[in-house]
Order: structure tokens, then sequence, then C-alpha cells
């Protein structure tokens, strides 16, 4: 029992098959809550490379200390897979659960974010390092036909839509009779790139809307 805070973090990526999807993520958010009550959802889209520039999460361990509430996420690695973004969680005054382990203390989950930091800087050093080899054996790399890759790729620009994720963000930001200007900001803020440009537009959301409909 008790009041809880959800905290949710998807990429710009298409997650949804992969499982760590809002809906996935939700889920699992609801699953822990059981008997007490979800008083405030918080959702950040970005790159899990980005540590510092969490604004939704800084939000949701606000409202957790204000409302002596427990910050609930689906996964450890919804957070960030760096040591010191844990421990300063850890240190914010607000507790935390992650629904993969709710009975992890901290320094279960400090140990854990260890190692999947260490996972994760294994795997760029074997792909530096596979890549090197390939060069060292004379084995072109990149694309030889760069030109007709890039006119596919202006091709699927053109006609790619955003992440499901972030459709059913700006879906909910209408619901709740969010302006198509105050949208658009607010993925610009965000910096989630459109499919075709650089900067989202009240006309740009009110397209990809009308299509999702």
């Amino acid at each position: 029992m008790g009041d809880f805070v959800a905290y949710y973090r998807v990429s710009t990526d298409r997650q949804g098959a992969s499982g760590l999807g809002l809906e996935a993520q939700r889920q699992a958010v609801m699953r822990q809550v059981g008997g007490g009550q979800l008083i405030a959802e918080y959702t950040e889209i970005e790159s899990g490379r980005r540590h510092t520039n969490r604004p939704q999460l800084l939000a949701a361990l606000q409202e957790c200390r204000k409302r002596r509430a427990v910050l609930l996420i689906a996964r450890l690695d919804r957070l960030a897979r760096n040591v010191a973004f844990i421990a300063n969680l850890m240190e914010s005054g607000a507790d935390f659960v992650a629904c993969d382990m709710p009975s992890a203390n901290r320094l279960t989950i400090h140990i854990l974010a260890a190692v999947a930091e260490h996972e994760r800087e294994m795997i760029s050093t074997r792909t530096k390092a596979a890549l090197a080899e390939a060069k060292r054996r004379g084995t072109r790399l990149g694309n030889p036909r760069i030109e007709e890759a890039r006119k596919k790729a202006a091709v699927h620009r053109h006609t790619q839509r955003p992440a499901e994720e972030v459709l059913r963000l700006m879906q909910n930001w209408r619901q709740q009779q969010w302006t198509l200007r105050r949208i658009a900001d607010e993925l610009n803020r965000l910096s989630i790139r459109p499919p075709r440009g650089r900067a989202w537009y009240a006309s740009s959301v009110r397209n990809q809307l009308q299509v999702a409909s």
C-alpha cells in the first residue's frame, strides 16, 4: 500500500518489439502498485546516454518528496546504465523501486548498475577492436553505394512515422487539451526529431495525429 509516482523512459527508437516500450513499462508499474495509489506519471523521451538532462525525472523526484511517495520504474536500466547517476538518485532523498527487482536493497542496485555499465563499456570496446581489425585486413568499411543509400534514406524519411511511443504521447497531450503549438514546442524541447525536417510545427503535429487516428 501507499502512494506511488511512475517514471517511464523511452528512446526515440521503436522499442515496442523489445518489450521495453511505454505500455510494457506501464503494465509492470501497475502490477507493482497493487492496492496502492498511483498519483502521478512522468514520461521521459531521450537517449540513454544523456544522463544529466532528465527534466521529467527531476519533476518525478520532486513530486515524490512533496507527496511522500515512492518512485516506481519498470526496469533499472530504464533510468541509466551509469553508476554515478544511480548513486545521485539514491542520495536524492526519495525512495524508489525497480519493478523487475522490488526486493533489492540499495547496495544490490548499485552493484547491478555497475555491472550494466561495465557490460556497455565492454560492448563498445569489442566493437572498436573488431572494426580496427577489419580495417587492418583491408576490409572496406562503410557503404560503397553511399549515394544510392542516401536516396533510399530520403524516401524512407518522407514516409516514416514517429515511434509508437511518441505518437501515443502526442495523443495523450492532445486529450489533455494541449494545443498543437504546445505539443510541437514540447517535442522540440525534448530533442525529438520529426520524420521530416529539423523541428516540429503545429501543422506537422496535426498531420501525424490525423494519420494516426
